[in-house]
């Protein structure tokens, strides 16, 4: 009898060390998603070439790598001696095209004249005719001289049309000339830092070869991957921020882009997960009023991490090591 009873003891506490267990396991599996993703990434910034619109020698390249430069600054200078030549030569063509037109219009105002003294001729003409003091042949004679001043007229400001029309061509051939001498002055399209320097002066450069390279300051960022069940989670314009490896800063950002389509981790980016796995890129765009702060310390290349809060956790506090930096070289603020 006792130890039926110890067996019955012990089924009891087998059992409640089943219960407490299948209880622990719903627990686990209860706990919250997470509030933020992370994936590490190099700060980055898009390349622009500029380039020249025409052939032509490189007479100056004013930019050395390194340097900062605006927008609409001229960068480099392409030699226009040739191009202003034609210049002059298309400015003398507008000038006896017009000097033509103001010959056509003096010939219409000697045609209408002589037409209308015709006119008159023949009129004078008939009443003579008809009064009797006159002749048919003269009447005839007067028509055709009328007549033919007529055509003349009509010559003359058909000649004005052709002149008024190659002083249009002349002066559209100096604006062409004009434009390609204004795009011998190569300017950069955005601010940004010289990143390579692809030609000297002196060199020939063809039309859309690029001169130099630009990193465009406009838009400094960070690309991260994130599995699916975290890449859902995450909104356009979330708050984000970016941890510099070895430098202990910690920057704002936000979510500017999320890839629609998935795609295989890149070799250069390091995940927690296998590399087989899909991924989706996300983009982390830096404020640019911080960029435009400390313009000076913005270097493409720097890795770091970036962390994402996702949708649902907008009342989680950031961890303590994420805390924004507030000192030189960023001024980092919120």
């Amino acid at each position: 009898m006792k130890r039926k009873l110890v067996i019955a003891v012990a089924g009891l506490v087998a059992i409640a060390g089943v219960v407490a267990g299948y209880f622990w396991w719903q627990a686990s599996q209860q706990t919250a998603p997470p509030a933020f993703a992370a994936g590490n990434g190099r700060v980055e910034a898009d390349l622009v070439d500029v380039a020249s619109e025409i052939t032509g020698r490189l007479a100056d390249i004013q930019v050395q790598e390194g340097d900062l430069v605006d927008a609409g600054i001229t960068i480099a200078e392409i030699d226009t001696d040739s191009l202003q030549a034609q210049l002059d030569r298309a400015e003398a063509d507008v000038a006896a095209s017009e000097s033509q037109a103001e010959q056509a219009r003096a010939m219409i105002g000697q045609n209408e004249a002589a037409l209308e003294f015709s006119q008159v001729e023949l009129e004078r003409a008939r009443t003579l005719l008809e009064r009797g003091f006159g002749t048919q042949e003269e009447v005839d004679s007067r028509r055709s001289e009328r007549d033919a001043d007529r055509a003349t007229l009509a010559a003359a400001k058909a000649s004005l049309t052709a002149a008024e029309r190659q002083v249009e061509a002349a002066r559209a051939s100096v604006r062409e000339i004009e434009s390609r001498i204004e795009d011998a002055q190569i300017q950069a399209p955005v601010r940004g830092r010289v990143l390579y320097r692809l030609a000297e002066p002196g060199e020939v450069v063809a039309s859309g070869a690029p001169i130099v390279t630009l990193l465009d300051l406009s838009r400094v960022y960070m690309e991260v991957f994130l599995p699916t069940a975290e890449a859902a989670r995450v909104g356009i314009g979330a708050e984000a921020r970016i941890r510099l490896d070895g430098i202990d800063l910690v920057i704002p950002a936000h979510v500017s882009f999320v890839s629609p389509d998935a795609q295989f981790t890149p070799e250069t980016v390091e995940t927690q997960d296998v590399r087989t796995d899909l991924m989706f890129r996300v983009r982390l765009r830096v404020q640019q009023d911080l960029i435009e702060r400390n313009i000076d310390y913005v270097k493409t290349g720097m890795r770091g991490t970036g962390h994402i809060r996702l949708v649902g956790a907008q009342d989680t506090a950031w961890p303590d090591d994420l805390t924004l930096t507030d000192r030189p070289p960023l001024e980092a603020g919120d």
